[in-house]
């Protein structure tokens, strides 16, 4: 199923960026895949993958429980393979 793609702009400190750019790198994507699979998560289960406080002085990556096994099972596979992993579960 072939769809359109659009332009999606959006604002953010340069160095979040810089550090955010620097992280999808080392995992294998591009920020466009990073946000299009947050987008297709947050659509499929209407709602934000994650929790949201009203304390913005916290990063929302600080407040997601971490499953020691599943970081664990990360580190043992190569950037490649959960990147593949990643675009079979996300149909990409």
């Amino acid at each position: 199923m072939d769809m359109a793609s659009v332009n999606v702009n959006i604002r953010m400190d340069a160095e979040l960026k810089k550090e955010f750019e620097e992280f999808c790198s080392n995992v294998g994507m591009n920020m466009t895949t990073a946000f299009t699979i947050f987008a297709r998560r947050t659509v499929r289960e209407n709602r934000i993958p994650f929790e949201v406080s009203a304390d913005c002085r916290r990063a929302a990556v600080h407040q997601v429980p971490v499953d020691p096994a599943a970081v664990q099972d990360a580190a043992a596979k190569k950037p490649e393979d959960m990147f593949e992993e990643i675009k079979r579960d996300f149909n990409i």
